[in-house]
């Protein structure tokens, strides 16, 4: 049976799995599930319609599935469904979708959102990033995976941060951000490929040095799209990863940072 501490506020609706821990003050709204081995610490609010997978922890005072700050809401039934081994730090907030943007805010698995970190309605985040303390998200955005934003970054709506790519501090993303890139400022600008995470990784320095390459061929060769998204099609069987380049090029709705 699920630990759920004497003062915590539970609603008679919401689904808590037998190795749930709910801490001290917690309040857990209506149509909510949070699944085995999630632990609310304590003056955690989780909000209406949503859903926590397995393993996660939220630290204290953060708001989970709050109504999103959105004008044109006006109560529709909307969601926030969060998966497996998330670890949300203090006074996060992940806000649910709304009607015009799919009605669906989407966190996945093992994320860290450190603290303060918003999420706003009708994001899409992927697995594996670690958002550091202060970022903040806007509507509609889509975070891949593996993705690193640095403290106190803000990410404009609509836009998309694509896999492997990393955001320094204190930087404003108002386009979108191509899958290996390294980019900052205010505006960003592009710096590069993020190496040192390939490194880490454990890339091999052939597959590091094609997406060199790849990069070149996207930012710095001058070509137009389509001639940069052919010829890298063309690399793709014997360096897999040169696909997320032109899934990028592919994808982008904003333009690219450059």
């Amino acid at each position: 049976m699920a630990i759920i501490h004497p003062t915590a506020i539970i609603d008679k609706n919401a689904m808590i799995a037998d190795t749930a821990i709910i801490g001290a003050y917690c309040i857990v709204g209506e149509n909510v599930e949070i699944d085995e081995g999630t632990v609310l610490r304590s003056h955690v609010i989780v909000g209406k319609n949503t859903k926590i997978g397995k393993n996660n922890e939220i630290y204290q005072f953060a708001s989970i599935g709050e109504d999103p700050q959105d004008k044109k809401y006006q109560g529709e039934e909307s969601f926030l469904h969060i998966g497996d081994n998330n670890k949300i730090r203090e006074s996060c907030t992940l806000h649910r979708g709304t009607a015009d943007g799919g009605g669906l805010t989407k966190i996945g698995n093992d994320n860290l959102l450190m603290v303060n970190t918003h999420i706003a309605h009708d994001c899409m985040i992927g697995d594996y990033n670690v958002l550091a303390n202060n970022v903040g998200v806007a509507g509609h955005a889509h975070i891949g995976n593996y993705v690193i934003v640095g403290g106190q970054s803000g990410v404009h709506q609509f836009c998309r941060i694509d896999d492997y790519a990393m955001i320094g501090g204190a930087s404003l993303i108002l386009k979108d951000v191509c899958a290996f890139t390294t980019v900052s400022g205010n505006p960003a600008k592009v710096h590069g490929l993020n190496k040192e995470g390939m490194k880490r990784k454990g890339w091999s320095k052939e597959t590091i040095a094609k997406l060199d390459e790849a990069y070149d061929l996207v930012f710095r060769s001058g070509k137009i799209k389509a001639d940069v998204i052919d010829e890298l099609a063309s690399w793709v069987a014997d360096e897999p990863k040169v696909q997320l380049f032109i899934d990028s090029l592919l994808n982008s709705k904003r333009g690219l940072i450059r």
